[in-house]
């Protein structure tokens, strides 16, 4: 359990908290690159760690990211006009550029734009995917090395969904490899994503995965075992790196995926899910699934990021499914089972301190955690140490360097006395082109 102002420390990420500061040590992924598809395309409100901001894309090309706030009269810039490489206020004509220095007011004498910039962040595309850094540019990283981001555009697929939770409630679940065999079981083999594994069998079969977990560069590796035949485990590996990125064990030839976590503010955040193969493309099969929101991905609200499934609705909950077994929670799809569950839980209003049905962020007060989760225990640990370190003596936290980045998850059968660390390290390591350990 976590007391109210240990709960605080580690959920809120506004600009001058400890995990605010802790977030903007690292490139975070701010937008997909389809969401700013062309050059003077319209602007689009991006909202991270708790601070409100535009992006567009210039009549060069450029990426911007900047306050949303226009430095005269505090219009929001989602009204403005992109064009002749700068966004233009529509109330008065003032004008920026993307690095948010205000490069015209027609009222004006050309001087009186000189000390008028507003904040603005790096917007850099890698991967199908625009990525901000939001810390000390003094600081500033080099980009990430996911490896999700560094397969070829056929090889890869992200997607990303509203979620109405704190940030944390999704990382937990995202490292939580135990509900695999009860949330999901419905789904291992009827998802066209996920069916006809041996590793299915193993997630079903056994319903007491003991949990070990091990430092790694950049994180944690959540090992989770189950029995098998011939005197061996089935271990699922899942690596965390900090602050929020997790990648799911793999299953068969099916691509592999994972998660990003990203605050919106400290009742809501970004769900960010990517599939990929890294020794061939993706079949158009597997592609069109996750178009449809098959796997880890979801069907949206129309011309939004909202997931069409969502708490307004009940999830399109179906009680007859539920108990015909049909789904196991009633609600349809990995990723909606995840986030009906996360955004339930009961949570604190942040006015008033009390406990509410559905607060945003969990009341970590009164959960009584099991052994399963190990991981979940010494995540938190690592953060509340990196938060400390970086806030008392400068350091830079795990996961940033982008060496750290080069993992993957795994899943494999070993014999029961070999420690999964060791025995499952070159698979544990990415390199380009080679297939992931998978069962």
């Amino acid at each position: 359990m976590l007391q109210k102002d240990k709960n605080d420390l580690i959920t809120q990420s506004g600009p001058g908290t400890p995990m605010g500061n802790l977030f903007r040590c690292y490139w975070i992924p701010a937008l997909l690159a389809e969401e700013l598809p062309e050059p003077n395309c319209p602007p689009v409100r991006v909202q991270l760690l708790c601070e409100y901001l535009i992006a567009f894309r210039d009549s060069s090309g450029r990426l911007g990211l900047m306050d949303e706030f226009c430095a005269h009269r505090c219009v929001s810039l989602w009204f403005g006009r992109n064009e002749d490489n700068g966004l233009r206020c529509p109330y008065h004509g003032w004008k920026f550029d993307v690095t948010g220095q205000c490069v015209d007011v027609p009222s004006e004498s050309p001087d009186f734009c000189k000390n008028i910039k507003l904040t603005s962040y790096p917007l850099v595309e890698k991967g199908g995917v625009l990525w901000t850094y939001m810390g000390d540019p003094a600081k500033q990283p080099p980009l990430p090395e996911y490896e999700a981001c560094t397969v070829g555009p056929n090889q890869r697929f992200f997607s990303k969904r509203y979620q109405e939770s704190n940030w944390l409630q999704g990382l937990e679940g995202g490292i939580d490899s135990s509900h695999v065999s009860f949330l999901h079981s419905s789904n291992l083999e009827s998802d066209p994503l996920f069916k006809g594994t041996k590793g299915n069998q193993y997630n079903l079969s056994d319903l007491k995965p003991v949990f070990e977990v091990v430092d790694n560069d950049g994180g944690l590796l959540i090992g989770a075992r189950r029995n098998a035949e011939d005197n061996q485990y089935y271990w699922r590996i899942t690596p965390w790196l900090m602050p929020s990125f997790t990648m799911v064990p793999p299953r068969g030839d099916h691509p592999v995926h994972g998660h990003f976590w990203i605050p919106i503010d400290d009742t809501s955040c970004w769900a960010w899910s990517f599939d990929y193969k890294t020794n061939r493309e993706l079949t158009e099969q597997e592609r069109w699934s996750m178009q449809q929101g098959k796997g880890i991905h979801c069907e949206y609200v129309p011309g939004t990021y909202v997931p069409k499934a969502n708490r307004g609705n009940n999830y399109l909950m179906d009680r007859e499914a539920q108990k015909n077994g049909s789904t196991y929670s009633g609600v349809e799809g990995i990723a909606i089972q995840d986030s009906s569950l996360q955004e339930s839980m009961a949570g604190i209003d942040p006015k008033t301190g009390r406990r509410v049905a559905w607060g945003g962020t969990c009341d970590r007060a009164k959960e009584m955690l099991a052994p399963t989760d190990r991981g979940i225990m010494l995540a938190r640990r690592k953060l509340f140490a990196a938060m400390e370190a970086l806030q008392t003596k400068g350091e830079i936290p795990p996961g940033v360097d982008p060496e750290s980045h080069k993992v993957r998850s795994a899943s494999v059968l070993l014999k029961r006395d070999l420690a999964y660390n060791d025995a499952a390290k070159d698979a544990l390591r990415a390199k380009p082109g080679k297939p992931h350990a998978s069962v």
